[in-house]
């Protein structure tokens, strides 16, 4: 190890994992990823516990990038790139993306991953995404579940959950009150426990992203293509068409081929340097939102059915993005404990349009009013 720089990552609860590299920037990587969130710090040998292991190594790419002969092997797409993988007598998985030139190996006996690339910053973004499942997995055992919900914090702890499907306006509602003066604890989805008579809230750290017309809206998109200008870099999954965008100061949103926006990607710590929201690590779940966003419709309350439902948690049975290639987590759905109490919680449906002063101005009065 004395060739390598580590930096462990350890959540509120107590789950750790290290990450190594002969590469400082993998480690730095981790440790930005993370440390907004979770609490991330270099680490010093001996070091115990899960490790994922990230070398830039060409060799060590085509070394792990033989799956496997006579082994049934499967194909998925994990984080939007198509992947192969293969399950080994030893219990051992081997995968390969080879469009990223990216190769893996989890030893579940050691709690040891290997990652393989000839790219520093693919290698990097994969060791920082695979150090979070590693932790995820350990914090399911724990008990803990994930909840598909923006989330924002007051001083005191008060957690406002906004829950929805896609599009339903979870990441406009949590900017929004985070740029009205709460702490951000996330932007899509969020752990959750019961714990002592209330529901434990722990962040989910990932990239965050926020269309051309909300930054827009909140009066950030020239402050966000200065700071490009200036040399500064976005996250790395960031479409080069965005940053082209930004750049030239084109507003207008840009779709993909098959619908889909495509969006301003930002590290966790930016959402606080670049655009003003203070994070915060952890809190409890006090009320829930369910919004809508209307195109030219007025903010309004109303009286819908929408209420908390089993398919607003994730399990390894439901998740799209990030498929349990390495059988790194539980089957366990949501207790029915932890969904009766946040059931309980006060809620509140409503419909956002897209006059942002509005919508903020109406979000701020039914927080006040739902957490007194």
């Amino acid at each position: 190890m004395t060739d390598r720089t580590a930096t462990r990552i350890t959540t509120a609860d107590g789950q750790a994992v290290t990450v190594t590299s002969r590469s400082a920037a993998v480690t730095d990587r981790a440790a930005r990823y993370f440390g907004s969130w979770w609490n991330a710090a270099p680490a010093r040998p001996p070091i115990s516990g899960a490790l994922v292991s990230a070398d830039v190594d060409p060799n060590a790419y085509e070394d792990m990038a033989v799956v496997g002969v006579g082994h049934d092997i499967a194909e998925c797409d994990y984080a939007g790139s198509p992947m192969l993988h293969a399950r080994h007598a030893d219990g051992s998985v081997t995968a390969v993306q080879s469009g990223e030139r990216l190769a893996y190996r989890w030893n579940p006996s050691q709690r040891r991953l290997r990652i393989g690339g000839d790219d520093e910053t693919r290698v990097a973004t994969a060791a920082a995404r695979l150090a979070r499942e590693v932790v995820r997995g350990m914090l399911l055992v724990e008990g803990w579940r994930i909840l598909h919900a923006s989330a924002v914090t007051r001083a005191d702890g008060a957690t406002l959950l906004t829950l929805g499907d896609k599009g339903a306006g979870k990441t406009t509602t949590a900017f929004l009150l985070a740029r009205a003066g709460w702490r951000l604890l996330a932007n899509d989805r969020v752990f959750v426990r019961p714990e002592n008579g209330y529901v434990r809230v722990l962040p989910w750290p990932s990239a965050a992203a926020c269309g051309f017309g909300l930054l827009d809206a909140l009066g950030l998109f020239e402050h966000v293509a200065d700071r490009l200008r200036s040399g500064e870099l976005m996250h790395p999954t960031q479409d080069q068409r965005v940053t082209d965008a930004l750049l030239a100061g084109r507003h207008e949103p840009l779709w993909r081929a098959d619908g889909k926006e495509m969006k301003p990607q930002f590290f966790p710590d930016q959402l606080d340097t670049w655009l003003g929201m203070p994070l915060a690590t952890e809190g409890r779940a006090a009320g829930l939102l369910f919004p809508q966003i209307v195109p030219d419709d007025e903010p309004r309350l109303i009286d819908g059915p929408r209420r908390l439902a089993d398919t607003d948690f994730f399990s390894a049975r439901t998740e799209d993005r990030y498929p349990d290639v390495f059988g790194l987590l539980p089957m366990a759905d949501a207790s029915r404990d932890l969904t009766d109490r946040l059931a309980a919680l006060p809620h509140q449906a409503l419909v956002l349009g897209h006059d942002t002063s509005a919508d903020g101005a109406l979000l701020e009065r039914t927080a006040d009013a739902l957490l007194v």
